[in-house]
């Protein structure tokens, strides 16, 4: 069984998996790609063998849409709203950008390139996840990746909010791509909200919450 579930923003995606791990009382169960606590958007949650094997096959590769909102003028440790964030333009040298200059550095940023993972991640150094190593002080060393931006629209811009559209291959870091896009337009940025729409064929107007989820299956 594959569930298209909409999680909800303030909690983990294992969360979510134990949550339907303890509705089905399936010990295997496991999601398609990890959503940070303050994001919210499609889960896809396999339960049972069979489908946390599909899993992998179905979204290995899959292209993700999300709607991004960055924060221009402040960066975050994170690259989120959950670390500590400071000021690094004003409110008038953000309001001299225009919708113009945005979308041609949106436009740089589409294609082929080379992004660097956020060091507040779960990519594995020896074995310690990388977050775990940048609470420690460290800096952890983690080499550039080659991605692909498939599209990046401008939605909304209302100072000091940067909404855009970005549809991305696997393995993309939306909260690295926030901090490029601020460098890029010399204000800074972090990511303050993200939803992600779709997964491959997965999209979020089809999605349930876990609360619906839970309806239908105490219905079978």
């Amino acid at each position: 069984m594959l569930l298209n579930v909409r999680k909800p923003s303030g909690i983990t995606s294992h969360d979510a998996v134990n949550y339907i791990r303890r509705l089905t009382g399936e010990a295997r169960v496991g999601h398609g790609g990890t959503l940070d606590p303050f994001a919210e958007g499609v889960l896809v949650i396999g339960v049972g063998r069979e489908s946390t094997r599909k899993l992998h096959q179905i979204l290995k590769g899959t292209d993700k849409e999300y709607v991004a909102t960055l924060r221009l003028g402040q960066i975050s440790t994170t690259n989120d709203p959950e670390g500590e964030i400071k000021g690094v333009a004003s409110d008038e040298e953000i309001k001299f950008l225009t919708d113009e200059k945005i979308r041609k550095t949106l436009q740089d940023f589409t294609g082929e390139i080379e992004q660097a993972p956020p060091i507040y991640s779960a990519l594995k150094i020896k074995g310690t996840p990388a977050y775990k190593l940048a609470r420690r002080g460290q800096t952890p060393d983690l080499p550039k990746r080659t991605i692909t931006i498939r599209a990046l629209e401008l939605l909304e811009f209302k100072p000091p909010l940067l909404k855009i559209r970005a549809v991305v291959s696997a393995g993309t870091y939306i909260r690295s791509l926030a901090e490029d896009i601020g460098q890029a337009l010399g204000v800074g940025a972090y990511l303050q909200e993200l939803v992600r729409t779709r997964v491959g064929e997965f999209k979020i107007e089809d999605s349930k919450t876990l609360e619906e989820v839970e309806k239908d299956l105490r219905r079978k």
